[in-house]
C-alpha cells in the first residue's frame, strides 16, 4: 500500500515538474516574441511619422511650426496617436473575446487603479520620451531604452527592498557599459546634431519604463494580462491625447494648435495606415510582455523582452532602410555589438545564463 502511494506521489511530482517546465519554456517564448513585436511597432511608428503630413512637418523648409513643436509636441502627438489606436485594437479584441465587461469592472479595483498609475508613467512620460528620442537620434536610442530592466531592478531594491545579488549587479554594470558604447557614437563626425540629446532623453524613457515595470508587476499579478494591457493603452493614449498634447500646445503659445495638428494627423491617409499597423503591433509588444512575466517571472520576462535592444534596430533597419529605402537607418558596428552586450546584461540580471544550458541538458 505504502509502495503504491509512494509511486503515485513520485509520478505526480514528475508530471508537475514537466508541466512547470513546459509552462516556463512557453513563458520565455512569449516574452521573446514581445521584444520582437516591440521592434516591429517601433519601425512602423517611425515610418508613419515620416509620411503624409508628418513629412511636411519635419521638412527642412517648414517655417510654419516652431522648433519646440517639431521636437517635442510632434513626439507627444505621435505617441498619443499610436497608443490611442493601440487602445482601440485592445478594446476590439476584448469585445471579441467577451471581456469588455471585465475591463470596466477591473477599472474600479485597486489593481486596476495601480495599472492606471503605471500607465501614466509609461505613457505620457516614457512613450513620448521614446518617440522624441527616436526622431532625434534614430534607432540607436533603442538599446538605451532597454536599460529599463536594469533600472527596474535598482528601483525594486529602493522601493520594495528586493535583494540585489552580485550577479544582478554584474548584469547592471554590463548594461551600463553597453550604454556607454552606444553613447560613444555621438562623438563621431557624421553623428546627427541632436544625437547626444536624444540619448539623454532615452535615459528618461528607460527610467520611467523601469519604474512602470515595478509598479505594474503588482497589478498584473491579480488581473488578466489582456485586461491589463487594455487599461494600460487606453490610459496612455487618452492622457497623451487630451492632456499632454494640449499642454505642449500651451507651452508653444498656441492652444489651438493641438486640435489642428490632431485633425491633420488623423486625416493624413499615407501616414495613418502605418499608425494602425504600429498600434496593432504595440498591443502584442506590451500584452505578451505582461503574459511572459506572469509565466516565467518578471525578472526573466523583462530580460527576454529587453532583447528588443537588438530587435528594435534590426527591424528599423529592415523596414525603413531595406524595404522603404530611407537613408540614415544603418547602424555602426559598435551599436550592433552594444545591443548584443545589452541583451546579455539584461539576461544576467534575470538569471544565471549557465542555468539555461543546464535546463536544456536536463
Amino acid at each position: 500500500m505504502n509502495n503504491t502511494l509512494s509511486s503515485a506521489n513520485a509520478t505526480a511530482v514528475a508530471e508537475k515538474k514537466k508541466l512547470s517546465s513546459n509552462f516556463f519554456k512557453k513563458g520565455v517564448t512569449v516574452a521573446i516574441l514581445s521584444g520582437m513585436f516591440y521592434g516591429l511597432y517601433s519601425a512602423f511608428l517611425t515610418l508613419g511619422m515620416a509620411n503624409g503630413v508628418w513629412a511636411d512637418w519635419y521638412g527642412v523648409n517648414n517655417a510654419a511650426l516652431s522648433a519646440f513643436v517639431i521636437t517635442y509636441m510632434l513626439g507627444a502627438l505621435g505617441s498619443a496617436l499610436n497608443d490611442t489606436i493601440s487602445a482601440l485594437w485592445c478594446i476590439g479584441i476584448a469585445a471579441f473575446k467577451g471581456k469588455l465587461g471585465d475591463f470596466f469592472r477591473t477599472l474600479k479595483t485597486k489593481p486596476g487603479r495601480v495599472m492606471v498609475f503605471a500607465a501614466l508613467l509609461g505613457g505620457p512620460i516614457a512613450s513620448t520620451a521614446y518617440v522624441v528620442a527616436l526622431q532625434m537620434a534614430g534607432s540607436i536610442v533603442i538599446p538605451i531604452t532597454a536599460l529599463c530592466p536594469a533600472i527596474g531592478a535598482i528601483m525594486a531594491r529602493i522601493l520594495f527592498k528586493q535583494k540585489l545579488t552580485p550577479r544582478m549587479l554584474l548584469g547592471i554594470a554590463i548594461c551600463f557599459t553597453a550604454a556607454l558604447m552606444i553613447g560613444s557614437t555621438s562623438m563621431s563626425a557624421d553623428a546627427p546634431p541632436n544625437l547626444l540629446l536624444g540619448i539623454c532623453i532615452a535615459f528618461i524613457c528607460a527610467f520611467c519604463w523601469g519604474l512602470e515595470g515595478c509598479i505594474a508587476g503588482y497589478g498584473t499579478s491579480m488581473i488578466d494580462y489582456e485586461i491589463g494591457i487594455t487599461i494600460r493603452q487606453s490610459t496612455s493614449g487618452l492622457s497623451n491625447l487630451i492632456i499632454l498634447v494640449p499642454i505642449m500646445a500651451m507651452l508653444a503659445g498656441n492652444i489651438g494648435l493641438a486640435p489642428s495638428l490632431v485633425v491633420q494627423a488623423v486625416t493624413s491617409g499615407p501616414a495613418i495606415i502605418w499608425f494602425v499597423v504600429s498600434g496593432f503591433f504595440a498591443v502584442f509588444a506590451y500584452s505578451l510582455w505582461y503574459k511572459g512575466n506572469s509565466m516565467c517571472g518578471a525578472a526573466l520576462g523583462m530580460a527576454c523582452n529587453g532583447a528588443y535592444s537588438f530587435w528594435g534596430p534590426f527591424f528599423c533597419w529592415l523596414v525603413l532602410g531595406v524595404f522603404v529605402g530611407m537613408e540614415g537607418w544603418t547602424l555602426p558596428p559598435i551599436a550592433w555589438a552594444a545591443a548584443i552586450v545589452m541583451a546579455f546584461g539584461i539576461l544576467t540580471i534575470a538569471t544565471n545564463p549557465l542555468d539555461l544550458f543546464r535546463r536544456k541538458g536536463a
